[in-house]
C-alpha cells in the first residue's frame, strides 16, 4: 500500500489539501462532480482535467501514485466504453456486424464516458487519499444533521459508508493476495481474450465474496461485544473548525464553475 493510492485509503501528509476541512472538501468534490455532466465540449472538459491536476499537485502525491490505484478499475472502464462504442446507434456508420456497429454518435459517446469516469473516480480518490475515512464520516455526519428531524438514521448511514470506505483498501489488497495465490497455483489470468479473462475471475471473485462476508460477521461481533447502539446518542471526539481557507477554497470552486459556464456558453 504503500506506493499505491487505492481508492478509500488515506496518505498522510500536510499539503495545502489535507489542512482543509473535511467539510469543504467533500463539497469540493461533490460539485466538482455535477461540473463533469455540465462539460459538453473539448475546452470544457480540458478545463476541468487542468483544474483535476492542478488538485493532484496541490496533495503533494504523484499522479503515477494515482494512475497506480486506478490502473485496477481500467477494465471496468474499458468494459463500459466497448458496450457503448458497439451498441450505441446514431450518425454514420463505420462498421457493422449483427446487432453491433460502431457510429459516429457512439464513439463520441464512448469518449465522454470514458473522460467522465476517470476524472470521476481520480478526484474522488484525491478526496481519500488527502482525508482520513473518519473525518469523511464526521463531514457526513455534519450535513445530514438536519435528517434526524425526520427520522432518518444518520448515524446508522454515516457508520455504514465509513465503515465501507475504511475496507476497500483491504478488500483490494484481499484480492490482489487471492490472484497472487492463484497464480502461484498456475493459473494464468493475463492471457486469452475478455471473455477467458473475466472466466478467470471467478476463482478470485468467489474467494473473495466469502472473506468479505466473513469479515463483515466478525465486525458486527465485535460491536455487539462493545455494546454498541445504533439508537443511543452519539457525540463528538473529534471537532470541525471552518478556516478562512475552507472559504478561499470554496471562493476558487466558484471560480472553476463560472469558467467552465462561460466556455460553455460562449464557445
Amino acid at each position: 500500500m504503500g506506493n499505491t493510492i487505492v481508492f478509500g485509503s488515506y496518505v498522510p501528509g500536510n499539503s495545502p489539501l489535507h489542512r482543509l476541512d473535511p467539510r469543504v472538501k467533500l463539497l469540493l468534490c461533490i460539485f466538482y462532480v455535477v461540473l463533469v455532466f455540465f462539460a459538453n465540449s473539448w475546452s470544457t472538459c480540458l478545463w476541468l482535467i487542468l483544474v483535476l491536476l492542478a488538485t493532484i499537485f496541490a496533495s503533494q502525491v504523484s499522479i503515477k501514485m494515482y494512475w497506480r490505484g486506478i490502473r485496477p478499475l481500467a477494465w471496468i472502464i474499458l468494459l463500459t466504453v466497448l458496450f457503448q462504442v458497439l451498441f450505441s446507434a446514431g450518425g454514420p456508420v463505420y462498421w457493422h456486424w449483427g446487432i453491433m456497429s460502431v457510429t459516429r454518435d457512439g464513439l463520441l459517446n464512448s469518449l465522454i464516458i470514458f473522460f467522465r469516469f476517470m476524472v470521476i473516480i481520480t478526484a474522488s480518490t484525491v478526496l481519500t487519499a488527502t482525508t482520513p475515512t473518519l473525518r469523511i464520516a464526521d463531514a457526513l455526519s455534519w450535513f445530514m444533521r438536519p435528517l434526524k428531524y425526520v427520522h432518518v438514521p444518520v448515524n446508522q448511514v454515516t457508520l455504514m459508508i465509513s465503515i465501507a470506505l475504511r475496507f476497500i483498501p483491504t478488500i483490494m489488497d484481499e484480492a490482489v493476495k487471492i490472484a497472487n495465490a492463484q497464480r502461484s497455483r498456475g493459473m494464468n489470468l493475463d492471457e486469452g481474450n475478455i471473455v477467458k479473462r473475466l472466466m478467470r475471475m471467478v476463482p478470485i471473485l468467489i474467494p473473495l465474496f466469502v472473506d468479505s462476508f466473513k469479515r463483515a460477521e466478525e465486525l458486527a461481533t465485535a460491536m455487539e461485544a462493545r455494546g454498541y447502539d445504533p439508537a443511543a446518542p452519539r457525540t463528538q471526539y473529534r471537532q470541525l473548525y471552518w478556516q478562512r481557507r475552507d472559504t478561499g477554497a470554496l471562493v476558487v470552486l466558484v471560480l472553476v464553475a463560472a469558467v467552465l459556464f462561460g466556455l460553455r456558453f460562449m464557445l
